[in-house]
């Protein structure tokens, strides 16, 4: 079986929906409030969703939020890499979601932006096919040096794909360059792949970003994506829904497109699964919400119909 290490842990999110973003100084009155687990848990949510193992080696604290973060984990049946990050509480997201489904972030980082010194060389890689990371776990100093090295060493077997996030401007080049390096996929929003690549245009940047490596999907949102493989650009439809809650989307699609790859070996079916993924996980409230296999590969055989 293949089995997927996510090296991003998991925050906890907490969501305000509101019905307008209140003018400074002013209280705004919300239409629902709920609290989850988030960040890193949403890619992972999804794979599990298609069918793949998965385990967790970022970094789990002790505390009360770290505490609902373990009891997520569990539910979804991910087992931890490495031993969790004594006397530090994991991180608290507060994700503001506009009546159109837009989302915005105000985080507070904890244990999982720590990583004790030697922690990594604990986890057993023996039946790990693939390693997610995101930019942001290499936002720091100290164990981000050491994170972007222990990507950089991992055995040439091992696939692994590298997300960015918004926070790619202001990640250290000496973190950032050894893991684009190592990198076998790429997957980005079109922001986060300018800063990355700066192109003329979104084609030019996808295509840019696959030279030297397996290939790279450049996320639109409710565009669909580009894939660029083998010295050429896919655009791949969307799955058009009524978004009601975007946050997590771009998760579901990485750890959709991750699990899907792995069983079928086909980038472009990957893709367009991902996408209807995606794109379901937006009509649901909650940031680890993907849809089950058996409802996108439902819609993925009425579109080949």
């Amino acid at each position: 079986m293949t089995h997927l290490l996510q090296m991003s842990a998991p925050v906890v999110d907490s969501i305000y929906r509101l019905h307008a973003f209140p003018q400074r100084g002013t209280e705004a009155k919300v239409a629902g409030h709920q609290m989850a687990s988030g960040g890193g848990l949403n890619a992972m949510a999804a794979a599990r969703a298609a069918g793949m193992a998965v385990r967790l080696g970022g970094s789990l604290g002790t505390g009360p939020l770290a505490e609902m973060v373990a009891q997520s984990l569990h539910a979804l049946d991910i087992p931890l890499a490495r031993a969790r990050v004594s006397g530090l509480d994991q991180g608290l997201c507060t994700v503001l979601i506009e009546p159109d489904g837009e989302r915005s972030f105000i985080t507070h980082t904890g244990a999982e932006a720590r990583i004790p010194a030697g922690a990594l060389d604990s986890i057993d890689l023996q039946d790990v096919t693939w390693v997610m990371l995101s930019g942001y776990s290499l936002q720091g100093a100290g164990s981000s040096a050491e994170l972007a090295a222990w990507i950089a060493a991992l055995p040439a077997r091992i696939t692994v794909l590298f997300d960015p996030s918004p926070l790619v401007a202001d990640l250290p080049q000496a973190h950032l360059t050894p893991v684009l390096t190592r990198a076998d996929w790429i997957s980005a929003n079109q922001d986060e792949a300018m800063v990355l690549q700066p192109a003329p245009d979104a084609e030019a940047c996808a295509l840019a970003l696959s030279e030297g490596r397996k290939g790279t999907l450049l996320r639109q949102g409710a565009a669909g994506c580009l894939l660029a493989t083998s010295g050429s650009v896919t655009p791949v439809p969307p799955h058009n829904v009524t978004p009601r809650d975007t946050n997590g989307a771009g998760d579901t699609h990485i750890g959709s497109f991750i699990a899907e790859l792995a069983q079928s070996g086909d980038a472009l079916r990957a893709a367009r699964y991902a996408n209807i993924a995606a794109a379901l996980a937006t009509t649901r409230d909650g940031p680890a919400t993907p849809p089950p296999r058996a409802e996108v590969d439902a819609l993925m055989g009425s579109l080949s119909a």
